[in-house]
């Protein structure tokens, strides 16, 4: 049997995924979008060749709805959906922080709910996305979650207690990469570099780490000890590193990302 899914709130990550399912295989008529704004749903029937339709009607036609929406409206779209939606379909939410009983309160009983957390490089194919399973969520339902969030990167199953520590560590892990690129460039600039080479430099070294990283088996004390030669520039430069606490610091941004995790929940 043929699916259809709907994305609800076809923003930057939606559309992701939108795009990830059509390159999977996906017909154009079988997926369908909502967007707040009239002309942002024109511009994905045109680039896409998918169905803009209301929320409400999403509700009633697909047999899987992926919501992709701010968590603070998501309260709001539940409200909406609610009266229209059976309880035999699947919903997924890409909400930060929201837990699947926040869910399974507002819809009908026996909803099935899973949960995941995506990040930004979904928008070129290399997304982490950590999956989990609410109460009435089967293997089949995950294994649905799989394979859309698949089309746009690699997937990872967690049991829910672990979704705020993930969303501390690879929902917003993107942005502690990027706020590293920009220190490092400009130390470069400081070095005397132009800042495109700077930039240059420090991109294809980061790239070329990451697939050390993932390809390579190595630990990373591993990878990072082949570098550091004895009384060399690396090991002064890790020292100086230690000495200013950049391990203590990292360690504690990512308690403070999880705690805010937990905090949107509670308003929620």
């Amino acid at each position: 049997m043929t699916l259809k899914v709907a994305v609800l709130g076809t923003g930057k990550i939606g559309e992701a995924l939108l795009s990830g399912m059509l390159r999977a295989g996906w017909a154009p008529e079988d997926l369908l979008v909502t967007a707040r704004r009239p002309e942002r749903a024109e511009e994905l029937r045109a680039r896409h060749g998918v169905s803009p339709v209301g929320n409400a009607e999403a509700a009633k036609s697909a047999d899987i709805l992926i919501l992709t929406v701010k968590p603070q409206d998501m309260g709001t779209l539940l409200d909406e959906l609610a009266p229209h939606l059976p309880a035999d379909r699947l919903v997924i939410s890409g909400a930060a922080g929201i837990p699947t009983a926040f869910f399974e309160d507002r819809l009908a009983p026996g909803t099935p709910v899973v949960r995941v957390m995506t990040n930004t490089p979904a928008l070129v194919d290399e997304a982490m996305s950590v999956i989990s399973a609410g109460t009435h969520a089967t293997e089949e339902h995950l294994a649905h979650a799989e394979t859309i969030f698949g089309g746009v990167g690699k997937t990872l199953r967690v049991p829910e207690t672990q979704q705020d520590a993930a969303t501390a560590l690879s929902g917003s892990g993107p942005a502690y990469f990027y706020f590293l690129v920009e220190a490092m460039t400009d130390a470069g600039i400081l070095l005397g570099l132009p800042r495109d080479k700077a930039h240059e430099l420090i991109v294809q070294a980061a790239v070329g780490a990451a697939v050390m990283l993932r390809d390579s088996g190595e630990h990373p004390v591993k990878l990072r000890e082949n570098v550091t030669s004895p009384a060399g520039t690396t090991i002064n430069a890790i020292r100086e590193l230690e000495n200013h606490g950049v391990r203590a610091a990292l360690i504690a941004a990512l308690e403070a990302a999880r705690d805010r995790s937990r905090e949107l929940a509670a308003g929620a």
